[in-house]
């Protein structure tokens, strides 16, 4: 339940399992999906300016956030959610960045 606040106070474990079961499903989802949900967290949670950002219709952007939830089980829009997704992006990237 912890699983963000472990991994911030160094839980290597909680790192991985953050980057291997919720940012690795959103990176084999494709870039359009990585995009769209950091957008999306990005811009405050708002499904207009992703869109606009993205230059796509706000019905691609719900589509893609239903998928991100369906491939990770958290929902961008829910507040834990996207604290989650956010930092499994960060922590995702950051290992890529290493490789």
């Amino acid at each position: 339940a912890l699983l963000p606040e472990r991994a911030l106070d160094g839980d290597d474990s909680a790192r991985v399992e953050l980057i291997e079961h919720i940012y690795e499903p959103l990176h084999r989802g494709g870039a359009a999906l990585l995009d769209t949900v950091t957008t999306y967290l990005e811009q405050g949670n708002s499904l207009e300016a992703t869109a606009r950002m993205l230059f796509v219709h706000p019905n691609t952007v719900r589509y893609r956030l239903r998928r991100a939830a369906e491939l990770t089980g958290f929902n961008p829009g829910d507040g834990r959610g996207g604290f989650v997704l956010w930092l499994a992006i960060v922590y995702g990237r950051l290992s890529h960045k290493q490789t």
